[in-house]
């Protein structure tokens, strides 16, 4: 799917990019089932999608929001005890793991914790992480860095750390790293961005982009634009939107990979809403809302139109979405959903399509029937399982939050509560929190990693749900694809 020649090693992929050529081309090609679950299971999936898990016994705003507070903690405490200062921790083996590139740290959890630690309230843990930033985090490193991962995790994760404790250091911290990866982007012919780029040399490499590289990028840097007064960050991200948008199909549909250089695209597949495309509708929406751009606004409803004609599916009663020939309109390849797609629910309600987002979130629910956690992918044809793992994703509860914030309904507060419990009693290890190697029905087997989004996300769509926080502004506050509070931090 990308092309990184020379090769960089590859980051873990964040909630919405799968990296790699496997990885990405699960949702177009037919994978194999996990042995004993899609075939043997089958009946028992059948009967068990017709008589849903009774609902969770809901406790009080208060004692959720509490324990919300108390795991987050957890898998913080965790993280200073074993990992404080590198990127990511390895909680069952005590160990660190370097999320950019092997060598290389960023504080990276630090970074994505920062709004969330403020939000719930952990004041004396966001002066620690505050210092260490101010005074660690090194933008001039001689490394080849991930755009897309550094937009949404550094430059978004500081300027929300400037937004919640107003420091200086912080915006101005942003911008050097923004400064450093504008080459990425101002280097390439068409102004669809290159995959990486070196932030000390402006070496550029990587044209073979997955569309949400190419587009998740104008929330952050239009908020940059604005703070500082420097329209060079907005301009960048809306050529590479046009550049993208310019080549659409007759039927309005995008494809899943395209060339930074020559702007052709690599494949003629849309797979929205699952990775690799998924956050480039999600910045249209909210690069309009929270930049009051009214052209990424109609871009976004005059691109979901034709992904709701052309890609929605029912199959047992329940909304999906497939893979599509974006020139043709014909179904291409299987019936396969990465659990990063459940984003989309919450989506499509901000975009005011209610109906298709309770639909849709009612089909994540009854696949998280089956199982104790979510599966990394499913065949919604029979809810089987495609991959086996789970990354701790929290695609599910930022649509809980999105559709709850909207309608107040009960049942997406009842539906986060029941996630944070299954989450809390299979992947919570006695230093913090890791991802599954593996999942069955019935099962689960821990992996060696907390993944740096999950001190941005999992635990703050909860605890916003249930913590009625005074720190954040529910009627116009604003959060980006990796959970940053962009707007509302009060």
């Amino acid at each position: 799917m990308l092309d990184h020649s020379p090769s960089p090693r590859l980051p873990r992929p964040s909630r919405r990019l799968v990296l790699g050529s496997a990885a990405g081309s699960a949702l177009l090609t037919t994978a194999a089932a996990v042995p004993g679950v899609h075939q043997a299971a089958a009946a028992e999936r059948r009967r068990r999608s017709a008589s849903p898990a009774p609902l969770a016994a809901m406790p009080t705003d208060a004692t959720a929001a509490a324990a919300i507070r108390a795991e987050y903690l957890h898998g913080w405490y965790g993280y200073t005890a074993k990992a404080w200062g590198y990127d990511e921790l390895r909680p069952l083996s005590g160990d660190h793991n370097d999320f950019f590139a092997e060598g290389h740290s960023f504080g990276l959890s630090i970074v994505e914790a920062l709004d969330t630690l403020y939000l719930m309230e952990c004041d004396a843990e966001l002066a620690q992480a505050r210092s260490w930033v101010e005074n660690n985090l090194d933008p001039t490193q001689d490394v080849d860095i991930h755009v897309f991962e550094a937009i949404i995790r550094l430059v978004g994760g500081l300027l929300a750390g400037h937004l919640t404790t107003g420091s200086a250091v912080l915006l101005s911290l942003a911008r050097e790293f923004a400064n450093r990866l504008l080459p990425a982007f101002t280097s390439s012919p068409t102004g669809i961005p290159y995959t990486h780029v070196n932030l000390r040399t402006g070496q550029v490499q990587g044209s073979q982009v997955a569309l949400a590289e190419a587009g998740t990028n104008v929330m952050e840097f239009g908020l940059l634009s604005q703070l500082v007064g420097d329209s060079r960050y907005y301009d960048a991200a809306m050529r590479a939107y046009r550049a993208v948008l310019s080549r659409r199909s007759s039927l309005d549909l995008l494809g899943t990979t395209i060339d930074a250089e020559t702007g052709r695209w690599l494949d003629h597949v849309s797979t929205a809403p699952n990775p690799p495309v998924d956050s480039f509708y999600e910045y249209l929406w909210g690069g309009g809302r929270l930049l009051g751009d009214s052209q990424l606004t109609s871009w976004y409803q005059e691109f979901t139109r034709p992904i709701v004609t052309h890609q929605s599916e029912v199959r047992g009663g329940r909304l999906w979405f497939r893979g599509v020939d974006a020139n043709t309109g014909r179904r291409t390849g299987p019936t396969h959903q990465s659990e990063l797609a459940a984003f989309y629910a919450g989506l499509l309600g901000k975009g005011g399509d209610l109906g298709r987002a309770a639909s849709y979130f009612r089909s994540w629910t009854a696949a998280m029937d089956h199982y104790p956690v979510l599966p990394e992918t499913i065949d919604y044809s029979d809810f089987g399982i495609v991959d086996q793992g789970s990354q701790l994703r929290p695609e599910y509860a930022n649509s809980a939050f999105d559709l709850w914030r909207i309608t107040g309904a009960a049942s997406y507060k009842q539906a986060a509560w029941r996630w944070f419990e299954n989450v809390r009693a299979r992947l919570r290890v006695p230093g913090g929190y890791t991802v599954a190697d593996h999942v069955t029905s019935s099962s689960v087997r821990h992996g060696d990693l907390t993944p740096g989004y999950w001190f941005a996300e999992n635990f703050k769509y909860v605890w916003l749900i249930f913590s009625n926080t005074p720190r954040f502004d529910y009627r116009n506050g604003i959060l980006s694809t990796e959970g940053k509070v962009l707007a509302g931090a009060r």
